[in-house]
């Protein structure tokens, strides 16, 4: 392990580096990450919105660290104007994501019963019901078709919304709050009215499900109100994020689809070796470029020494799992795309408490497309050049807008 946290001097801190985060094509990843990574174990960094400057960890080990150590706080955030990609900046009062143990561990116990390898093992044969019938519907209409409009985005929307005990009308308007929660260009007014009427939405259906509770996420989170286990506040919140979460899935995908379209002989490997899917998806995983920049911070309880540098209390610090996803003393040949990759223990889920609580979800769910991407369309090749393809403006969660194809 390359983490020292003794008391031996701490060496030079480096210079603050303004990293700009812009919007990029394809699956490129960031040049100036990378040249962070290359430059220092911890770097400063200041990004485009908020104050100041905050730690960056690049490194495996140090990324586990900070997510998995006490003395670094998410709760605390809440008081810090952070330096941070997005404009805007909305803690919901009592979510998940803003929390510490043993609070944090508190909420997610509310929600565990639909999360566990069971819980999301009973929706695997509606998820499929509901993904054949989209690529029905495509597969019926003819080619070309948008591959993001007509499966990527309805597929994860629909099997979160299933959990989550969302009802079918329903369903459009949660895509477009949560299209809006999650950008950084639509304006921080947009972003805010969007968080407020879809938290209103949940406090309502909570008030709903209230005598009535269930196996869905509003059900438990209803039954955990009327216990007294968590507030109305606090389960709104979580809702919240578990809903938004289910968006990342339509992004990851288009991403990964992206990648198969445009390297075909990857396509042709997964389909003659069907055993390969399996580490293949978690290459995929590991090696996409699944957000911009980096998410929410942490911020020290007291003076830790990390990889040589003194981390004094207060400051600030980000991790980046996708530089650690490219550690080369963790992963052979980081930027090269291996499916056969094994062990690989990525962190695209996060890692420590706040390891992603729909982590299951997304696996089954980029498991099933992948596998019916591949199994229905044998001839699935882009409609268009590849340079005409266009990824989301100003998103904190990279995909592609759209990805027509034909087969």
């Amino acid at each position: 392990m390359r983490n020292e946290t003794t008391t031996k001097a701490a060496t030079p801190r480096p210079p603050v580096r303004y990293w700009p985060a812009q919007d990029l094509d394809g699956v490129d990843f960031d040049p100036v990450l990378a040249q962070l990574m290359r430059d220092d174990p911890l770097s400063r960094v200041r990004l485009p919105n908020g104050e100041g400057w905050a730690w960056l960890a690049t490194r495996y080990d140090d990324v586990r660290l900070v997510t998995n150590d006490p003395r670094f706080s998410r709760k605390a955030v809440v008081e810090h104007d952070v330096t941070r990609l997005a404009p805007h900046f909305i803690p919901v009062e009592g979510a998940v994501g803003f929390e510490d143990p043993p609070n944090h561990t508190r909420l997610r116990r509310a929600v565990a019963g639909a999360f566990t390898t069971r819980g999301i093992e009973r929706l695997r044969g509606r998820a499929q019901e509901m993904l054949d019938a989209l690529v029905d519907g495509v597969l019926r209409d003819g080619p070309p078709a948008d591959f993001t409009e007509r499966i990527l985005a309805p597929f994860p929307l629909a099997v979160v919304c299933e959990l989550m005990g969302v009802p079918v009308p329903d369903r459009p308007r949660m895509h477009e709050w949560t299209a809006l929660i999650l950008s950084s260009s639509q304006g921080v007014e947009r972003s805010e009215r969007a968080k407020t009427e879809m938290c209103a939405y949940f406090a309502e259906m909570l008030r709903q499900r209230r005598d009535t509770g269930g196996d869905d996420v509003i059900g438990l989170l209803a039954t955990a109100v009327a216990d007294g286990g968590v507030t109305e506040a606090e389960a709104v919140g979580l809702a919240l994020l578990i809903q938004i979460g289910g968006e990342a899935v339509t992004n990851n995908t288009g991403n990964m689809v992206y990648i198969l379209l445009t390297r075909p002989e990857l396509q042709d490997r997964l389909r003659a070796e069907p055993a390969l899917r399996a580490s293949g998806i978690d290459e995929l995983l590991r090696w996409i470029p699944h957000r911009n920049a980096v998410g929410l911070a942490r911020i020290a309880r007291e003076d830790v020494t990390v990889s040589g540098q003194e981390i004094k209390e207060g400051e600030a610090v980000h991790v980046s799992y996708l530089a650690a996803n490219r550690d080369p003393d963790v992963f052979p040949d980081p930027d090269e795309l291996v499916l056969g990759r094994s062990p690989n223990p990525h962190v695209a889920f996060g890692y420590g408490p706040h390891y992603c609580v729909g982590g299951l979800l997304a696996r089954l769910e980029t498991e099933l497309l992948v596998h019916t991407v591949l199994d229905r369309f044998p001839e699935l090749r882009l409609a268009v050049p590849e340079e005409e393809l266009r990824w989301r403006p100003g998103a904190l969660i990279r995909g592609p807008e759209g990805l027509p194809v034909i087969w």
